[in-house]
């Protein structure tokens, strides 16, 4: 049994500020026990999980866990022992050894016992602990994936192993944090019965924590609601978690418009993938596909489908191998759609800078005499078209998330330096200057809309230093930050004031919403979201859709989509398209291809 006593914890932030993590957590688990632990982000769910697995500290009060008793002010020792009758699983957590599934696990066993995972002696170890791992690996539906090669597991596989791994500690407590949420309905169906079945085949007490009222309504015993470092509620998992959606804002309508007008088409889209030791493991073949202005369109699919693979072609960022993906350029601006109506007609002026004269002049000389407008560009055809078209695409990957240390006004001039109006003519006269051609222009401004970790890295493949991309795409002005953003953060209802406010200064919601503003601060044509949300509560998410919703009506963005939370879909989206094995199968209504791809999923768990 565990049992908590009087749990309090804070955290002292950068800037001396104390925030209150935990406040007086009373609480007892029973053996065998699946607890369920639901809440907003921020509320204390994962701080909760850490003082329970032994790795955080807290400031008052006492943990007992069987005979073991930890105190605010135990030593090092009790919270060693803490952990050694506990594990944790994280969900972006795959730290595999680079083997068959069956290694991994017999690793794990002569490390619990031997002290050491590395130094396995797998001609010893496969007597002594082979039969056992097999076991482990029936638990969590892996017995006929024993002998493949780890990496090459799906996602869902990945993390039943990392789970499998844990239990060959023989914990009494399995933590869980978030497991499966950013997993389609099929793999998180396989995720969450092994969980079951951990429960009930090995007797190992579950904590898990989840924003999914599904996922507990379809495990726990128990839930408890945590909101503000304290538990609001305890009970059924129907009862609190339908407590818990009772927070949920008003659904706001979506806008049905969809122009005639096609500014997307992907013409007979083929790409092949392929692992060292892996041999073929995706196809994407026979994509064809026309997008309209204004559309909300949703790519959905088990994981594996290619479904982030078609989006990052969509984006640019990756090319086909055959097939051509075609936007329009020169259609009607959808710039003109943010502007202001109470600004002036130039939206880039401070009226309380005295430097406006110099935003004036920096961003009013365009000399496209040499570029096409009104044309299709392929987005394989490197060149200054393609970049212009770059300019009106806005993507969000799935780690997209706000820089700490950073203000939000710093982080949109920087974005609005890569994509403002003007960014193609300025650099293109600093290229000249530099003597970069176009072609090698083009590339370079393929890097902004990449994940920084993924820029350096390209940039170290050709030598050259990060600091060009400053060279070439500076800051936008910070005193014109301000009148530029104000329309898209009314459309947000966002606050101007957050603008010299930090990140972690600002509340979940706004969090999200200033997010979506970066993305948004270069005006898009088109909006492209690879389930950057797909790890919020479903309050913090409704949000987000209200205010999908409000831009793709004031703004007229197009809006293409990848994600796995079906409400979030059936909420959200006017077209769908359904994806398995690299392959469009269907096309349409989303309300129906949802209800055919949670069928096509067998996930009992949305029933």
């Amino acid at each position: 049994m565990i049992k908590l006593e009087n749990i309090s914890k804070s955290y002292k932030l950068d800037n001396g500020e104390e925030v209150s993590a935990l406040k007086n957590i009373n609480l007892e688990v029973e053996d065998g026990e699946i607890l369920g632990i639901i809440g907003m982000s921020g509320s204390g769910k994962t701080s909760l999980l850490r003082i329970l697995r032994g790795v955080e500290k807290f400031d008052s009060g006492k943990i007992t866990l069987d005979d073991i008793e930890v105190s605010f002010d135990s030593s090092q020792y009790y919270y060693n022992k803490l952990r050694k009758d506990t594990a944790i699983h994280l969900q972006r957590s795959f730290g595999l050894w680079p083997e068959t599934t069956i290694n991994n696990v017999i690793r794990k066993l002569y490390g619990a016992k031997y002290g050491d995972e590395g130094s396995t002696d797998f001609e010893f170890a496969y007597d002594q602990f082979g039969d056992e791992a097999r076991e482990i690996l029936k638990v969590v539906g892996l017995e006929e994936k024993a002998d493949h090669f780890a990496p090459v597991l799906s996602g869902g596989e990945k993390q039943r192993l990392v789970m499998a791994r844990q239990l060959a500690k023989k914990p009494k407590v399995l933590l869980l944090d978030e497991p499966a949420t950013m997993a389609c309905p099929r793999t998180k169906q396989a995720i969450l019965d092994s969980i079951k079945r951990i429960n009930k085949e090995l007797g190992v007490t579950v904590v898990l924590v989840s924003h999914l009222p599904e996922v507990h309504r379809y495990l726990a015993n128990r839930v408890i609601l945590l909101e503000d470092g304290k538990i609001k509620e305890e009970g059924c998992p129907k009862d609190v978690t339908d407590d818990f959606l009772d927070e949920l804002d008003t659904e706001i309508a979506i806008d049905p418009t969809v122009d005639d007008e096609t500014i997307i088409k992907v013409n007979n889209l083929e790409k092949r993938f392929f692992l060292l030791k892996g041999g073929n493991v995706l196809d994407i073949e026979d994509i064809n596909l026309e997008i309209k202005k204004r559309d909300i369109l949703t790519i959905l699919g088990p994981s594996g489908a290619g479904k982030t693979i078609l989006l990052r072609m969509l984006a640019g960022l990756d090319f086909p191998e055959k097939g051509e993906v075609l936007y329009r350029l020169g259609s009607e601006d959808s710039n003109d759609n943010y502007k202001d109506n109470n600004s002036k007609d130039n939206n880039y002026k401070d009226n309380n800078s005295e430097d406006k004269n110099d935003v004036d002049n920096k961003y009013t000389d365009k000399n496209d005499e040499d570029i096409d407008e009104g044309v299709w560009v392929d987005l394989d055809d490197p060149g200054i078209n393609r970049m212009k078209v770059r300019r009106k695409i806005g993507f969000m990957y799935q780690e997209f998330a706000l820089q700490h240390h950073s203000t939000i006004k710093d982080q949109l001039a920087t974005k609005l330096g890569f994509k403002n109006e003007f960014v193609v003519d300025e650099a293109r006269k600093k290229a000249k200057e530099l003597e970069l051609g176009d072609e090698l222009l083009d590339a370079l401004y393929q890097l902004t809309d990449l994940p920084e970790n993924e820029a350096k890295s390209r940039l170290e493949q050709i030598g050259l230093l990060p600091d060009i991309l400053d060279d070439l795409f500076p800051k936008f002005p910070e005193k014109a930050v301000k009148e530029e953003i104000k329309p898209i953060f009314d459309a947000l209802d966002l606050p101007l004031e957050i603008l010299n406010r930090k990140s972690y200064e600002l509340s979940g919601g706004q969090k999200v919403r200033a997010m979506l503003a970066l993305a948004l601060s270069s005006k898009p044509e088109t909006l492209l979201l690879d389930e950057p949300f797909g790890d919020l509560d479903p309050i913090t998410l409704r949000i987000v859709a209200n205010s999908i919703k409000k831009i793709n009506k004031e703004f007229k963005t197009t809006i293409i989509m990848v994600s796995h939370n079906i409400d979030f879909i059936k909420e959200l989206s006017k077209r769908a398209i359904f994806m398995d094995n690299g392959k469009i199968i269907d096309d349409g209504n989303p309300i129906k291809l949802v209800d055919d791809f949670v069928d096509f999923c067998k996930a009992d768990y949305l029933s």
